[in-house]
């Protein structure tokens, strides 16, 4: 009897220790690593959802944001896949660009680098222009590339990129060339938009909306409008069918501990529906498409395929 009443001390003992081990998580900050510049659509979508992450995950949690720019979000991606599996880094996720860096240089990961927490976003591209440019128009701006192959300078926050899809796509949809300007991130893309140093930018929504009287807006690349710009027309309104996005999440190192990853998911799935976190994503037009965890995993293959594809017909360096 005396062994039996040992037994069962134990075992209760073994599940409250377990039931603790998960509650404690997490003991520490949280480091979210962004592999782009202050500023741009990846690291406004990464700050806005940190509050909302770590009311979910509860006891007192605290994500802290670092920046990490350079190599097109390569930096940043690699020291996510190298990080310990503990659920203390996690880092931002940029399809289809992430994968797109597997495919144009040598990577420190691949697909299987990662536990596959949560995307958030799918921000549509949108074409702008420098007020200075006088190119206030699609029609204007594709007269113009036609008429001066190359002439024309568009900024982009990365090479093999949604931005950079984007304009792969244009140029074969409307025989033009354009002359590429890559920037360490959107932000900087933006700012020597802003300024005149090139004369077009290939952006998304979200970087935009808040600047649309600094920029000429020319069409968003979306089967319908979007509800952050209502009056920007669709690139297929203007007879170019052009449809291309990026999107943005969160991954975490492969590997990662079976509870660590259900309280982290708990927290992704619990936000998704909240309406303050809807309302505050919607205030910096961030365009909301939650997909977790095996269907992430499975979006990221697919659109691994997808940039595969544009490299071996059109390589991008």
């Amino acid at each position: 009897m005396l062994k039996l009443i040992q037994k069962g001390a134990l075992a209760g003992a073994m599940i409250l220790a377990a039931g603790a081990a998960l509650a404690e998580y997490p003991e520490k900050p949280i480091e979210v690593v962004v592999g782009y510049s202050a500023g741009g659509g990846t690291d406004v979508m990464a700050r806005t959802a940190a509050p909302f992450i770590e009311k979910y995950l509860g006891g007192g949690a605290s994500l802290v944001v670092k920046n990490v720019p350079g190599a097109s979000g390569q930096i940043g991606v690699t020291e996510v896949a190298g990080a310990k599996p503990d659920g203390y880094t996690i880092g931002t996720f940029n399809l289809p660009g992430m994968m797109a860096r597997t495919i144009d240089r040598e990577a420190g990961y691949d697909r299987d680098s990662f536990t596959y927490l949560a995307n958030v976003v799918n921000d549509p591209n949108v074409i702008v222009t420098s007020k200075d440019s006088g190119l206030d128009t699609m029609e204007k701006l594709i007269a113009a590339a036609k008429a001066d192959p190359g002439a024309i300078t568009v900024g982009m926050s990365s090479l093999g990129g949604d931005d950079h899809f984007a304009l792969i796509k244009l140029e074969g949809l409307t025989e033009t060339e354009f002359t590429i300007v890559p920037f360490k991130g959107s932000a900087p893309a933006r700012t020597a938009l802003m300024g005149g140093h090139v004369a077009m930018g290939i952006l998304n929504i979200s970087e935009v909306a808040s600047f649309q009287d600094e920029l000429n807006l020319l069409g968003v690349a979306t089967e319908e409008r979007s509800d952050f710009a209502p009056d920007l027309p669709t690139f297929r309104e203007q007879g170019i069918d052009l449809i291309n996005g990026s999107m943005r999440g969160f991954v975490a190192p492969a590997g990662l501990p079976e509870d660590v990853v259900a309280k982290l998911d708990g927290a992704f799935e619990q936000m998704a529906g909240d309406p303050e976190f809807l309302k505050a994503m919607a205030d910096t037009a961030n365009p909301v498409e939650v997909v977790t965890g095996d269907d992430f995993k499975q979006l990221t293959s697919d659109l691994y395929d997808l940039a595969n594809k544009v490299w071996q017909e059109t390589p991008w360096n």
